[in-house]
């Protein structure tokens, strides 16, 4: 699975990328077609609970996407062999 920023629900309130343990999001820099400016994944294969889900059977961490207030975070499947990266930090 992967984390997916939906930016047209996205309000810019950065609250993901004070929340996240992994630090996988950065503030915005570039704005989207309504001006805001979305936060960015920064290095989401930090984000070793979204990535080993399926692997190890974890449950996702979620912190991020039960903290935004506009429900624009979700995880997707990833299409079958796809290359994946993970960084796993101890």
């Amino acid at each position: 699975m992967k984390l997916v920023i939906d930016e047209e629900r996205c309000k810019g309130c950065n609250l993901c990328t004070m929340v996240c343990p992994y630090r996988i999001f950065r503030p915005g820099t570039r704005a989207n077609r309504k001006g805001i400016l979305v936060p960015e994944l920064d290095r989401p294969e930090r984000c070793t609970n979204c990535r080993l889900n399926r692997l190890y059977g974890r449950t996702l961490c979620g912190i991020c996407q039960l903290t935004c207030p506009d429900q624009a975070i979700s995880w997707v499947d990833e299409k079958p062999y796809e290359p994946v990266r993970m960084e796993v930090e101890y």
